[in-house]
């Protein structure tokens, strides 16, 4: 016989501190804002460090290696000799770009996290390491978008401001090896409003990349942190008296310190997704088109209209995924946890799917390829790294996710990533 279960015990300490904050304990401490790096694994107000918490499902997977391994013997036979799992190729084909890995740099945000803004210093190294790099999430109605072909760096028209989107642009292709990597530029609603495609498709500073075909435009319809929501920032109450009416400026809900301001989420569906995409290809034709979606349970059939309307790539946020500041129900609560969604899209797999959500380590991202996936995301991850180090942080760090994932993909008796599938995956739930 079973014994009887015991049920949680009641959260007395968190029902008070609600009662002395009011509606400020739905969220993390505003002090903590721009400073540590949120979202699922962290806990509210967590400081940053490795990822935390319980095993999620695609953590509880294992990759399973055969006993007899045909490409193994393929490999044997191209090279003539035993194959190493320095064989493996990772050169990978993300969203119309080429990369050195199949990893590409999620979008970073508007905040100063990591102990100090790592925009420019993450652009640089993933730029140098040909990394597909996806740069917005409302740097511009924040920071600005920068002045047009002014040099980047202390003393420049902009300020030196690395802040600025166009900043973050020119610092990574600075550093871009010919014939790798690329930027997607993001766009949600908020970006849309300051015309953000329109500034950089018509900017001299991003012809090279137009010119070599290593531009896209993506179009965030949510994000991993808190899907169904917008945008999120706290700002002092002066900054907020600066900002007017033009954004939906929260003065109670935070304290009298700190102003909650909030950006609409977009409204979709699936003909309007279709539009939107039409219209980007209109618009922008020589830009590639990505589109970012939420961890919603519609996942798989937005994924197949964003395909069907001819979208390059499709970026799926597990809701594990995110360092944006949100409220405290949301973390760990709201959105499908990636595996879920690598199952729901493996009927029908976009042909270029992204995913991001706690990845920082080989074994996780090579289950993330076997189930569906082109390349894998580095969000927090690519944040700690630079915060680290700021030269070499996220060179290092992806030396050695490099080095595992040759190893275990090696260890499947394959030597590419895009030959993995689900056979190489085995799961304790039984799917």
């Amino acid at each position: 016989m079973s014994p009887s279960p015991v049920a949680p015990a009641f959260p007395e300490a968190e029902v008070r501190r609600r009662a002395r904050s009011g509606a400020a304990a739905a969220f993390p401490a505003a002090e903590d804002y721009g400073h540590v790096l949120f979202g699922a694994g962290a806990g509210a107000g967590a400081g940053v460090g490795a990822p935390t918490g319980p095993e999620d499902a695609l953590d509880r997977m294992r990759l399973v290696p055969p006993v007899f391994m045909a490409e193994r013997l393929k490999k044997l036979i191209e090279l003539g000799r035993e194959p190493m799992y320095d064989d493996v190729e990772l050169t990978t084909r993300i969203g119309g770009f080429t990369a050195a890995l199949p990893v590409y740099v999620s979008a970073l945000g508007s905040t100063r996290a990591a102990g100090g803004d790592p925009g420019l210093a993450l652009s640089r190294q993933a730029g140098r390491l040909g990394l597909p790099m996806v740069i917005g999430e409302n740097v511009v109605p924040v920071h600005g978008y920068g002045r047009l072909n002014g040099p980047a760096g202390p003393g420049g028209p902009d300020g030196g401001a690395s802040t600025t989107l166009l900043g973050r642009l020119r610092a990574y292709t600075g550093e871009l090896p010919d014939g790798l990597g690329g930027v997607a530029v993001q766009q949600s609603t908020e970006d849309a409003d300051a015309e953000v495609w329109n500034l950089v498709y018509s900017d001299p500073t991003a012809r090279p990349l137009l010119d070599s075909g290593r531009l896209a435009f993506e179009l965030k319809t949510g994000q991993g942190a808190k899907p169904g929501l917008g945008g999120m920032t706290v700002l002092d109450t002066a900054t907020a008296a600066r900002f007017g009416d033009r954004y939906g400026l929260d003065t109670a809900a935070l304290g009298e310190r700190h102003v909650l301001r909030s950006s609409s989420p977009g409204t979709f569906t699936a003909e309007i997704l279709r539009q939107q995409i039409r219209l980007m290809r209109n618009n922008f034709p020589r830009a590639r088109v990505w589109v970012k979606l939420h961890p919603g349970r519609d996942v798989a059939e937005a994924a197949r209209v964003a395909v069907d309307a001819g979208a390059d790539a499709v970026t799926v946020d597990g809701a594990e995924g995110g360092t944006g500041w949100a409220p405290v129900a949301f973390t760990g609560r709201v959105g499908l946890p990636l595996a879920a969604c690598l199952r729901r899209l493996a009927a029908d797999p976009p042909p270029c799917l992204l995913v991001s959500g706690r990845m920082w380590e080989g074994a996780r991202a090579v289950k993330s390829l076997a189930l569906g996936a082109c390349a894998v995301g580095l969000g927090r991850a690519a944040l700690l790294s630079v915060a680290e180090d700021p030269d070499q942080g996220l060179i290092r760090f992806t030396e050695c996710l490099a080095m595992e994932m040759r190893l275990l993909i090696s260890a499947l008796g394959k030597y590419a990533p895009d030959v993995l599938d689900e056979q190489d995956v085995w799961s304790p739930d039984g799917n």
